[in-house]
């Protein structure tokens, strides 16, 4: 019994998720609650009781195995008969002869007299009750104390699912009943109502001062409108926090960590119903961390330490949090405002903070010191008319969601939470970065034109999606979209990608307690994949190294990881990470078509050595009796130097070269693009860059292979037209670039391109290129 106890604690969260991810609404989730521990238990009854709004009267919501006739009929109050005395005590309610108890009472709607043993357990959240789960059997029995240990456990996880359930499903009724009461409102007192439902009433209006604020676009569109202010957990609250011992904050702990669970699968699952399953799959990611045993390990440590729970979740966080911050790569860097969003949901649930219940009456402008996933994930999107936020930057899953939900926003904007208020009315243009705090009337009139030429531009943008980017004289440009994410699939074929330029393959090792095998590997390319069908997936190995460090992987001290250990080196060191990645990529390569690019290439003798181990992972498939392709092309990487001077020698090596102009301009011209201080001479337009990627397409061209150029200068429209003038075919950019980019390639001719690539080439310093560039600019339909 032991044994089979412990059996079924361990499928509690899978059973849970299923019940979860697969229940339509509050009704089917409890139904199939009840129908779940029946089984589990062996038991001839479940039911569920849940108290109504009064507090003193619990109905019958779900059952199985008494008269389905009898749900929301029987009803008792708590200080009648066995189960509300499980509510009336706050305690577990067990005996083998429940007739015989003297607070049995009988309901002839339930026809339960013919049932002996009774145990009830009250479901609480937040402290409170909120119901009673009650098991029954025929036969007289007396459930033993491993079977009640883990009824406990599944108790106490179902008050957090009966919770959530109830708050999802109230959201709707509520907004639907608000409408009502407001429009009847103004009907009475003659007003009209406004576009958000809000009746518009008479009297002064509140002076307050004009401000401009600047910060980076990153999900285009305007929006204006009324403020709403998001707060966060406090870590001053947390250090004060009172802690009991030990084994009180690791109870503690554990309950917290369960809740945040249960929280995250039902955030998984509105996102999946609001965007998409690609959407949701951050939220996977978020379980998968919650799961993670090293995790609750360093959290555990420091509560026996002495510490209080709270205070233990929020430094182990914050460790994390340091360690993605100090990475090189943005993508990667913004991975730590995932792992505040899971420290403070867990936080919320050991403090009994109900973060939930934060919704949104009429539409509004968020603005806080940073949005996570999980606030966009249980607001309505319909009443969120814009995002300003302090931190975070275009890699943000925040800035993810927002351009997947089509709201406006723009991140990094210092200074904006002191300075503004819930009266306040603002502008956010997720165009230009910029955002306007109580704007004036020249201010709102130009946005209202802005506003309008805007939808017209997004109207005719949108029209092509589906056409190609070709010149007015018919020469075909490929774009291509650089992705990261399950999620970015979605949004890349919004905007017409042509396949991906750039899978960037890192997310998934980083998002994990130990490297992910080749199965596992295999699944998520798979998926990607199956995204764009007919279409050519270029998949990036693994570029760790240097500042991109696993918290599962020792890495080396190096006084500089810029120029260290990374990418490509990491990977022929440690070819038992490589040969899993590459066994991955093959087993998944017949769902798609797959290509492979190496990042950091800078020798022959590194291809080579590629090649040798690409090899030797195809014939040990093969000898494992598995169907991989025979050929798959592979490509390489040009970011530093190195490469661009011996091209015509790698170029005879692979199938194909994508130039990483990030990486090509930092390392040519010694300036970190990250790094304000030499922000000046990071220059795109230096004749540096601009000869190295000439000389690279030439040599790609005179070989018949194909270069494509990766970075931010294939989403600039201008310097797109002046990579198509040197003769590259093939943009991979950012997905949201695709169509800006793609109507200026339609509305240009490659001769006017090769005539501006001729002229930039030609200038030898910065003035001679601004002349330059200025000319471009006059003369290109942009």
């Amino acid at each position: 019994m032991k044994d089979a106890a412990q059996s079924l604690g361990l499928r509690t969260l899978e059973d849970i998720s299923s019940i979860i991810l697969h229940s339509h609404d509050l009704q089917d989730t409890l139904d199939n609650i009840v129908t779940l521990v029946a089984k589990r238990m062996g038991s001839d009854v479940c039911s569920i009781y849940l108290l109504e709004s009064d507090g003193e009267t619990l109905t019958l919501k779900a059952t199985r195995g008494l008269s389905k006739a009898s749900v929301n009929r029987v009803a008792m109050k708590v200080h009648e008969g066995l189960t509300g005395l499980a509510v009336e005590t706050r305690e577990m309610v067990m005996t083998d002869n429940a007739p015989a108890h003297p607070r049995y009472k009988y309901f002839k709607e339930a026809k339960e007299e013919r049932f002996l043993s009774f145990l009830g357990l009250p479901l609480f959240e937040h402290k409170a009750p909120i119901g009673v789960i009650v098991v029954q059997n025929r036969e007289t029995r007396r459930f033993s104390d491993d079977e009640i240990s883990i009824l406990r456990t599944i108790t106490f996880q179902i008050g957090s699912i009966v919770y959530n359930a109830r708050l999802l499903d109230s959201i709707q009724s509520k907004e639907q009943e608000r409408a009502w009461f407001e429009s009847e409102l103004a009907k009475v007192r003659g007003l009209p109502a406004d576009s958000t439902g809000k009746t518009l009433t008479a009297g002064k209006k509140r002076v307050a001062a004009f401000r401009t604020f600047g910060g980076r676009a990153v999900s285009p569109g305007f929006s204006r409108g009324k403020i709403y202010i998001l707060d966060r957990f406090s870590d001053k609250v947390i250090k004060l926090a009172k802690v009991g011992t030990p084994d009180v904050e690791l109870n503690k702990f554990s309950q917290g960590l369960e809740k945040a669970k249960i929280q995250t699968i039902y955030m998984e699952k509105r996102v999946s119903e609001t965007l998409s399953a690609d959407d949701a799959a951050i939220f996977h990611t978020h379980l998968m961390i919650l799961e993670d045993r090293s995790f609750s390990a360093k959290v555990s440590d420091l509560i026996e330490l002495g510490m209080g729970a709270a205070r233990s979740v929020h430094d182990v966080v914050q460790h994390y949090v340091q360690a993605f911050s100090a990475m090189e790569d943005p993508y990667l860097r913004e991975r730590s405002a995932d792992m505040e969003d899971i420290g403070r949901r867990i936080v919320d649930a050991i403090e009994g903070n109900s973060t939930n219940e934060v919704t949104l009456k009429e539409k509004r402008v968020l603005v806080a010191d940073e949005i996570f996933p999980s606030n966009l994930a249980m607001l309505d999107p319909n009443k969120i008319l814009g995002i300003v936020t302090e931190k975070g930057n275009t890699y943000s899953h925040a800035a993810i969601m927002a351009k997947s939900l089509g709201i406006p926003a723009v991140l990094g904007v210092q200074g904006i939470v002191a300075a503004a208020n819930v009266k306040d009315e603002i502008i956010v243009d997720g165009t230009s970065g910029n955002v306007y705090l109580n704007p004036n009337a020249v201010i709102i009139n130009e946005y209202e034109r802005l506003e309008q030429e805007y939808a017209g531009r997004m109207k005719e943008l949108e029209g092509l999606r589906d056409l190609p980017a070709v010149t007015t004289d018919n020469v075909r440009i490929t774009l291509s979209a650089n992705i990261g994410l399950i999620s970015d699939v979605r949004v890349a074929n919004a905007h017409g990608a042509e396949g991906v330029g750039l899978y960037r393959t890192e997310f998934p090792y980083m998002a994990r307690s130990s490297f992910p095998n080749r199965n596992d590997q295999a699944a998520i390319y798979r998926k990607i994949l199956h995204g764009f069908p007919g279409q050519s997936v270029n998949i990036r190995t693994l570029d760790i190294g240097g500042d991109k460090g696993l918290s599962y992987f020792q890495h080396p001290h190096e006084d500089n990881p810029f120029l260290g250990w990374r990418s490509i080196r990491v990977s022929l060191d440690r070819q038992d990470i490589f040969r899993e990645q590459l066994a991955g990529i093959l087993l998944a390569a017949h769902t798609g078509n797959a290509t492979i690019m190496f990042p950091l290439i800078s020798s022959l003798d590194e291809i080579r050595k590629v090649r040798e181990i690409m090899s030797s992972v195809r014939n040990e498939l093969l000898r494992e009796g598995h169907d991989v392709p025979g050929y798959i092309p592979l490509g390489i990487m040009v970011e530093v130097p190195a490469a661009v001077q011996i091209i015509n020698y790698l170029i005879k090596e692979v199938d194909y070269v994508s130039i990483g102009t990030n990486d090509l301009i930092q390392y040519t011209l010694a300036a970190d693009r990250n790094n304000a201080a030499v922000r000046q001479y990071y220059d795109p337009y230096h004749p540096a860059i601009l000869h190295s990627i000439k000389r690279v397409a030439d040599a790609a061209a005179k070989a018949g292979k194909k270069a494509s150029v990766c970075g931010e200068m294939a989403a600039d429209p201008l310097c797109a037209l002046l990579l198509a003038g040197m003769g590259i075919r093939e943009f991979s950019l950012s997905a949201p670039s695709i169509p800006v980019v793609k109507q200026a390639i339609r509305n240009n001719s490659n001769e006017a391109c090769r005539r501006f690539a001729k002229a930039a080439l030609a200038c030898r310093n910065s003035t001679d290129m601004g002349r330059c560039l200025a000319d471009a600019r006059k003369k290109l339909a942009l």
